[in-house]
Parts: structure tokens; C-alpha cells; sequence
């Protein structure tokens, strides 16, 4: 057992009596005793102290002359920071003095609202044993049980980083992509996973400890899909297309046209879109769905929710656009502005303005991007950056313009919001003073204070829920920290490399790398 201390008061003074440890115990320290003084505002020369440690041999050490009552049998109680855990360190009495029993450190946990999780069989082995200067723990909360966030599992292709095959010769197949999603009619599109909320703790002063907080998620059924009673499948309610637009799982048909142009005029489809020849310049084609090119897109404009895929290509003409809502999959895209949800796959980009929400690659037997501003959230890789002839090239990584536009947004939102709430909780507060007062109010002040109480809740809900939205959106910006620039041939002078707020324009040639950030520059390293 631990060794420990006692003191005796008499007639004569106050005496200190250090027993040593036994059975390989701790030893009682000069402090300890020094504590105990202090708990108890006892005087004592902190020499005589130490030297009753030292001797440790149970005979007595007078510390004072001063003439005291007896302390009782008493303890130290420490509580631990999160209230999970309470220890006890008895002292014994002083000679002549009374001791404790169970029912009264029962009862005076009682009185320090110290009522779960009790540990009785520690401390009926005290008061049996006496072992003092010894840290008993006495009371252990019971630790919350945290749950699982709900899953939802797509039972099709919802991948933003598709790209087509390689052909044996370095050619790219464009011809079996596999991204459309077929379904049949009452197949099962999406499944949820309920979340598991946990279950409560209990701290040792009988107060609740929430688990932490998990995900809650909904399946969101959209066009020509039904949802099972409970709430946890999703299935195809005729034969098409399925895709993902946000959170909505939607099925759509397929529209087959010969060409664009003055022949069909614009194409506005709620579906997806397959042309078997061209997409003529001034022409629109917008679809909710995928659109399927087989011939060249000139200087159109191409607007899908879903994928595009151009088995020729696009010659923009400096005015054609793209907007794909997930991947865009195309032989060449020149001298036009394309823009990604998802990746971007080409054999060339040629003074184009590209924009991809992750990643784009340039491969195939030419694979060079030339002229022009290329832009992905995590990566560009591609054989040849640049030109020989020094034409200005950007290449821009580790940045999301829409993520970046939707912070924004909602930031507006809310400091609209939050505007609006200035101007209606000084009449709402008014209001409430006056009925306190004892004003009676018209039915029709009435009815006005109560739309402005509704309003400044609509406001508050909105404020929550656009504050919930950036900080997810942040969290999602922090993850180009990682982003690069490979080429696995020639990145040439003038090339202007930027990744995040980094920028770095090539001062010479160099060959099979990596462009990246080290927190302070871009950096090249060798593959």
C-alpha cells in the first residue's frame, strides 16, 4: 500500500506521523502534507515537514505549538474537466478524532450533486481497507453512444471523373464511352441508409452527453421516378436514362436528331439530345439530360445537365460554348469556351477557355494544350504545355469558380437576411413592451406583428441553413490544397502555371513533371 501521513494534536502542539509504503507503494511527499495544511489553514514549517517525510518512520514531528481541535477523517474530490469522472484522496483523523462512513460520503456526494454512476464497491473497499493517500475513482459517467450518418447508394454511374478508353494505337474510343445510364422501368435507382443517432451518455452530475452530431439525408425523387412508402427506395418509373442533377435522381428519354441547324432551329429538350451529324454555328442545343455529338460543334452553343460527348469535336469559332453539368468527353475543342461540373477529357485544347469543376486530361496521340486559359479544381495533366513559339498559355489549378460563386452567394443572402431582421425585430420588441404594458391591440396591428414574428423566423431559418451551406462549401474549397499540373512530355517558356493564389511563369523548357504549391511557390519535381 501507498505510504501515508497522520497528525496528532495535543496539549503540546501539532505532530506530523509519516509512515512509509509498503509492498512497493508510492511514497508521501513533502507536498502532500503541505496540501493537506493548506486545505485545513494549518500552520507548519515546511523543513520540519520534509524532515518527517525523510525519517518516514512513524514517529511524530511537532510542527507547531498551537493548540487545535481534531480533524475528522476527510477527503480531496477532484472532477474531471468533462464531468465524466470523479476521484477521492482520503486523509485520516487526526488522534482522537471521528471517521467517515459509507452513508456519509453517500450522502455528501448527494449534497454535491454528484448522482451517476456512484462506484459503491470502490468505496466500501476503502472503508474497509483505510488506504489512504490514494486516488480512489468513486464516479464514472456512462459515455454517449455515437451513431452513423445516413448513406445514400446510387445503383448507377454518378462518377465526375469519367473518361473515355485508350485504343491499343493511342487513339481514344469515343465510341463506347458507357455513360449513359440505362434503366428499366422498376429498377431500383438509389437506396437509403437511415442514419443512427446514438444514444445519450450520463455525466456523474446526472446530465445528459449528446453523441456527436451525424448527417441526415433524404432521397429526392425527380422526374419519372417513385419512392417507396418508407422513404428508403428509389426506383425508375418508366425505361430510359437515369442521371443525378444535385440531389434530384431523375430519369429522361432520348431525343435522335440527323442535324442542327435551319433545318430543326434550336433544340430545348427535357431529356437527352443524340445528333448523328453537326451542331451548326449560331445554334443552341440545351437538354436536362446527356448530348451526344457524332459530328463537329461549330461556333454553337451546347447546354447539358448532364454528360456531353463530341466524338469529332468543337471549333467554337470564338464564340461557341459548352456547359456541361457533369463530365464533357470531346476529340478536340478549339478557340471556343467550355465549361465542366465534372471532368474534361481531350486530345487537344487549342486557344480555348476551359474550365473543369475537377479534373481535365489531354491525351491521345497529340495531347497539347495551346493558347488560351485551361482552369480544373484538382488537376491538369497533359504531354505538351505551351508552344515553341511562346504563346501565352495558362494553366490554372487548385481554384473552383462556382464553389467560390456560391459562397458568395449565400454570403449576400445572408447579410440581406440579417438586414432585414434589423429592420423588423425593433417593431416585433416594441410590440411585445406594449402588450406588457397593457395596449390592446386592433386586429389589424395584430395580424401585421404576427406576419413580421413569422418573416423574422423564415429569416433566422434561412440564416442557419445558408451559414450550414458555407461552411460546407469551405470545407470542399480546402481540398485543392493538393492540387497539380503534370505533362509527360514538354511544358515550354511563357507557360504561366498558377495554382491557388500562386503563379509562375516559365522562364525555360522543361520536361516529364509536376507543377505544384508548396504553401509559398509553385514548385516543379520530376516523374
Amino acid at each position: 500500500m501507498n505510504g501515508y501521513f497522520k497528525f496528532v494534536a495535543n496539549s503540546d502542539g501539532v505532530f506530523l506521523k509519516v509512515n512509509a509504503p509498503t509492498d512497493g507503494g508510492a511514497p508521501v511527499t513533502t507536498q502532500m502534507v503541505l496540501d493537506y495544511l493548506d486545505m485545513h489553514k494549518l500552520k507548519g514549517e515546511s523543513i520540519m515537514v520534509d524532515k518527517a517525510v525523510k525519517a518516514s518512520d512513524g514517529q511524530p514531528v511537532r510542527l507547531s505549538l498551537d493548540r487545535i481541535h481534531p480533524v475528522r477523517e476527510c477527503y480531496r474530490l477532484t472532477v474531471d474537466e468533462d464531468k465524466m469522472s470523479a476521484t477521492a484522496y482520503f486523509y485520516p483523523p487526526m488522534e482522537g478524532a471521528g471517521s467517515m462512513d459509507l452513508n456519509e460520503m453517500l450522502g455528501d456526494l448527494k449534497l454535491k450533486k454528484i448522482l451517476f454512476g456512484i462506484n459503491k464497491e470502490n468505496l466500501q473497499n476503502f472503508f474497509s481497507k483505510r488506504e489512504y493517500c490514494t486516488e480512489i475513482e468513486i464516479a464514472r459517467g456512462k459515455e454517449p453512444r455515437d451513431g452513423t450518418d445516413a448513406v445514400i447508394t446510387y445503383h448507377f454511374n454518378t462518377d465526375l471523373h469519367a473518361k473515355p478508353a485508350m485504343n491499343a494505337d493511342g487513339t481514344v474510343d469515343y465510341r463506347n464511352l458507357n455513360l449513359i445510364n440505362h434503366c428499366a422501368e422498376g429498377d431500383e435507382l438509389a437506396t437509403l441508409t437511415k442514419e443512427d443517432p446514438g444514444d445519450n451518455g450520463m455525466n456523474i452530475f446526472a446530465e445528459p452527453v449528446k453523441p456527436r452530431k451525424v448527417k441526415v439525408l433524404a432521397l429526392h425523387p425527380g422526374k419519372n421516378t417513385r419512392i417507396s412508402e418508407d422513404k428508403l427506395h428509389l426506383f425508375a418509373a418508366k425505361t430510359g436514362h437515369v442521371i443525378l442533377e444535385g440531389e434530384h435522381v431523375t430519369v429522361s428519354d432520348v431525343m435522335r436528331i440527323e442535324n442542327v441547324d435551319v433545318s430543326t432551329g434550336n433544340i430545348d429538350y427535357d431529356g437527352s439530345v443524340e445528333v448523328a451529324g453537326v451542331v451548326s454555328a449560331g445554334f443552341e442545343v440545351k437538354c436536362t439530360g446527356n448530348i451526344v455529338v457524332k459530328g463537329i460543334v461549330e461556333g454553337a452553343t451546347i447546354n447539358a445537365g448532364g454528360d456531353v460527348i463530341l466524338e469529332r469535336g468543337m471549333n467554337g469559332m470564338g464564340r461557341g460554348v459548352i456547359n456541361a453539368g457533369r463530365n464533357l468527353i470531346t476529340k478536340f475543342i478549339e478557340n471556343g469556351e467550355v465549361n465542366s461540373v465534372g471532368s474534361i477529357s481531350a486530345e487537344s485544347i487549342i486557344q480555348g477557355r476551359v474550365t473543369s469543376g475537377t479534373t481535365i486530361e489531354v491525351s491521345g496521340k497529340r495531347g497539347n494544350i495551346t493558347a488560351g486559359h485551361v482552369t480544373a479544381t484538382e488537376q491538369i495533366s497533359a504531354k505538351t504545355i505551351g508552344s515553341e513559339m511562346g504563346t501565352n498559355t495558362i494553366v490554372e489549378v487548385g481554384v473552383n469558380p462556382g464553389l467560390k460563386a456560391k459562397i458568395k452567394e449565400a454570403e449576400q443572402t445572408i447579410a440581406q437576411a440579417a438586414k432585414n431582421m434589423q429592420t423588423i425585430e425593433p417593431t416585433i420588441a416594441g410590440f411585445t413592451d406594449k402588450l406588457k404594458k397593457g395596449f390592446k391591440p386592433t386586429p389589424e396591428q395584430l395580424q401585421y406583428v404576427q406576419k413580421l414574428v413569422a418573416t423574422d423566423k423564415a429569416l433566422k431559418a434561412q440564416v442557419e441553413e445558408k451559414s450550414k451551406e458555407i461552411e460546407e462549401l469551405q470545407s470542399q474549397l480546402s481540398d485543392v490544397q493538393k492540387a497539380n499540373v503534370r505533362f509527360s512530355g514538354i511544358a515550354y517558356p511563357g507557360t504561366q502555371i498558377v495554382i491557388g493564389s500562386l503563379s509562375q511563369t516559365l522562364k525555360k523548357e522543361y520536361k516529364f513533371g509536376k507543377f505544384f504549391s508548396d504553401g509559398g511557390d509553385v514548385r516543379y519535381t520530376s516523374l
